[in-house]
């Protein structure tokens, strides 16, 4: 595996590789790699002749100071993962070296960026669009590959690949790993206390569970059910849950109003915040 830091060396080793008509999956991560990250490192393997990963703690998506501060950085146990994983090239640039000079642009979103996280966590897509708009004009991928945990991420990304103009390129979405008792792999999870960590799966046992209530009940009853079960934990508190139609992440009423719908959630476990969801098939 080959570790790049700088852009011009990226560019210049995968476009020696790309002028030989290789294939190139990107793989976008923060660092902090875990089973989910892995997960999609090996889709990109088999899809691939060439698997580039990123490791960059991006400033511009956090609205919270102390979330960037306290986030996991952890890069020789990264480099580790990746070589397990068959990945030819590590992109691990400083941010100095992705912003040499501020960002300044301001993406036109729409809808699907305006609501759940959009709302909760102003700036945070523009920053996601910022920098995955950037890796994609840095690497220049066949196909770039991304975790199903974060949902609605993955609608921003294809606005952004669709207002950017990016083409031949195809976003593959991966499906959500978790822990045998069910909890979504993050890379938040290691900053749990064991008692929390205890507590945690119990988030995404609620939301399966609100998959039999849904064949009965409303969409405002089972959105009750859930954020009720979850706060009636102390340590627990829903910032959001909300169903909405997976094809636009706008929130519905009635289950009607979507072939596919998605219930989405972030918690509160302390100071550490949670995200997962799940799919309504009515």
């Amino acid at each position: 595996m080959k570790i790049i830091r700088t852009v011009e060396e990226l560019k210049s080793v995968v476009g020696a590789l790309k002028a030989e008509g290789k294939s190139v999956g990107l793989v976008p991560t923060m660092g902090a790699l875990h089973d989910g990250h892995v997960s999609l490192m090996e889709k990109a393997r088999g899809d691939n002749d060439v698997v580039v990963v990123s490791v960059f703690v991006n400033p511009t998506q956090f609205n919270n100071p102390d979330d960037l501060r306290t986030y996991p950085r952890t890069e020789e146990a990264d480099c580790a993962r990746m070589r397990d994983a068959g990945v030819d090239i590590a992109f691990i640039p400083s941010v100095e070296e992705i912003y040499p000079e501020p960002d300044n642009r301001v993406f036109d979103l729409g809808k699907v960026a305006e609501v759940m996280e959009g709302a909760m966590r102003p700036g945070h897509f523009n920053g996601v669009a910022q920098i995955v708009s950037k890796l994609f004009r840095m690497v220049e991928p066949t196909r770039a590959y991304f975790g199903e945990k974060d949902f609605q991420q993955i609608a921003v990304i294809r606005r952004m690949v669709e207002i950017e103009g990016f083409k031949n390129l195809e976003i593959v979405d991966c499906p959500i790993k978790r822990e045998a008792d069910g909890l979504a792999l993050s890379s938040r999870n290691v900053r749990l206390t064991p008692h929390q960590r205890e507590i945690a799966p119990n988030i995404h046992r609620i939301m399966v569970e609100s998959l039999d209530k849904a064949r009965d009940c409303s969409v405002e009853e089972v959105k009750r059910s859930v954020i009720d079960a979850v706060n009636a934990y102390p340590e627990m508190d829903v910032e959001y849950y909300e169903i909405v139609n997976a094809a636009d992440m706008q929130p519905i009423t009635d289950w009607s109003q979507a072939s596919q719908a998605v219930g989405c959630i972030t918690v509160y476990l302390g100071d550490v915040r949670l995200i997962d969801n799940i799919k309504y098939t009515i």
